[in-house]
Parts: structure tokens; C-alpha cells; sequence
């Protein structure tokens, strides 16, 4: 599918966009324009990064890209950007059905300057006894570096929307148990996280919850045994999901500790 005409950003103003990096607890997400598109128009979204459901766009930057690519049904497409493209994701059109866009970046690098960064992120993201493992392994208490990756998805509704969510083989992904454009939701959103493959029990979850005149609600919910959870979800509202894996990096690497992010973006009709 060929590339809307909008605008690019020169190389030098990609290095400016790019110097900004995100660091603790910054979330990155995919964000489009619009989540229930007509068949055959444009599908314009966003990556975008920042805190509370509202951030910065990005552009698309390859060196900075592992995976950009968009599903509908059983067939994936990767997704072919240009250097400096704003907004990052552009179709001339899609056939109906439900579209699932993921992004995943390139790791990169944030340094904890002080204690109380590393320790303000690790309680806010669920994680109580991280500052007793990071002592227990007789790490610097300041100056100690982090690795990090984003693992990004959204569904978008083309035409009647009709189709699912499925495990598109994210390091950390979530996956919809119903399709929020034409599944009933009066129970909430089933979703289930999973990490390396497989379903990740008792995590954390944050959610963000936009209503149509911009105001953001935020809760955490946590999934069960078997990595499910429901979210409670209200109509005309717009929802990020946010999980994080915290792990040691191998020891013989520079950075302590390696993060991974997952995040899910959907909306739900009136």
C-alpha cells in the first residue's frame, strides 16, 4: 500500500525531535488520528511519548525501528516508512476489517542519576522489591544505567471492523480477548499480557482513560494467574494500556538493569 503525501522533517530536524529521549516512567504509544476509519481512506497514527496519555509525536526514524509493521486477518505487512516522516504511519487505504498496527524500537539507554529516580520508578510500576535485589547485587546506588524497549500495538477499525486481536510475537505484547468496535464490552475489556510468548501472571497494569474532551482518568488493574485481566471500560472513550518486564541485564553488559514495554491502544464507540 503506497504512502500518503504528508509532510517530512529534514534530517536535522529528526536529531533535534530525537534528542529528547524518554526516560523513568514515560510511556510510548501508538496513537491514530482517528481509530474508527471508513474502508478505503487514509489511516494516519501517531508515535507518540510522553506521561498521563498525552506526549510528543515522533518520527519515523529506521536506526531507531526493530519492527514496524500492520495486520489485518492472518496476513502482516511490514510497513515501509520514509526517514522523517510525521505523522510515522501513513496508508493511502485499508479493506475493512479490525487493523492492528505494532512498532517495536531499538533499545536504548537511560542513567539513573540519583537513588531516588531509580526507586520513584520501580515502586510506581509495580516492582516493591527491585530496590532490595539492586543492593542485594551490590550495584552503585546512582549513576547506573538501564536498557529499555518499546513494544507498541493498536487497533483500528476499518469499514465494519470486523476481525480480532491475535499474539503478533512482541518480546511483551497484550493481546484483546474481544474486538472493542464490534464485541459487547459491558463487562469490560478482556486482555491478556504476555512475555516471551507466554501469558505473564500477577503483572501490573496501568491504565489510561481518555474521555472525548481530553480528560484522563488513570488506575492499575493486575492480571490473574494465567497473565488475564479485565478492564473496566466506559463508551466514546479512548484507552492505553501499560505493563512493564524489569529484569538484570547480563552481567557482562554496561547497563544493570533491562526494561521492556508494552502498551495497547483502542477506543471504544458510543
Amino acid at each position: 500500500m503506497p504512502i500518503c503525501p504528508f509532510r517530512r522533517l529534514s534530517a536535522a530536524l529528526v536529531g533535534l525531535v530525537f534528542s529528547t529521549q524518554p526516560t523513568l516512567s514515560h510511556e510510548f504509544w501508538i496513537e491514530p488520528q482517528k481509530y474508527q476509519v471508513e474502508t478505503e481512506a487514509p489511516v494516519i497514527a501517531d508515535l507518540r511519548n510522553g506521561q498521563n496519555f498525552s506526549g510528543a509525536n515522533q518520527v519515523f526514524f529506521a536506526r531507531r525501528t526493530k519492527r514496524f509493521d500492520f495486520t489485518q486477518g492472518e496476513k502482516t505487512k511490514t510497513y515501509r516508512g520514509r526517514m522523517g516522516d510525521l505523522p510515522a504511519f501513513q496508508l493511502d487505504s485499508a479493506p475493512a476489517g479490525l487493523l492492528i498496527i505494532t512498532h517495536e524500537t531499538a533499545p536504548e539507554t537511560l542513567t539513573y542519576e540519583t537513588w531516588e529516580e531509580f526507586q520513584t520508578f520501580v515502586n510506581h510500576k509495580g516492582f516493591a522489591n527491585a530496590a532490595k535485589h539492586h543492593q542485594a547485587r551490590g550495584l552503585p546506588e546512582q549513576g547506573f544505567s538501564e536498557t529499555y524497549t518499546r513494544h507498541a500495538k493498536s487497533l483500528i477499525a476499518i469499514g465494519h471492523g470486523v476481525g480480532s486481536d491475535t499474539l503478533l510475537g512482541l518480546e511483551t505484547e497484550f493481546v484483546a480477548g474481544v474486538n472493542p468496535y464490534t464485541d459487547a464490552l459491558s463487562s469490560g475489556m478482556p486482555v491478556t499480557l504476555y512475555y516471551l510468548g507466554k501469558p505473564r501472571p500477577y503483572a501490573q497494569i496501568e491504565v489510561f482513560e481518555r474521555q472525548a474532551d481530553g480528560l484522563v482518568r488513570t488506575f492499575m488493574q493486575r492480571t490473574n494467574a494465567d497473565g488475564h485481566s479485565i478492564i473496566p471500560v466506559l463508551p466514546d472513550h479512548t484507552y492505553l494500556l501499560d505493563a512493564v518486564v524489569l529484569r538484570p541485564a547480563p552481567e557482562a553488559e554496561e547497563p544493570v538493569w533491562e526494561t521492556f514495554w508494552a502498551t495497547l491502544t483502542f477506543a471504544t464507540p458510543q
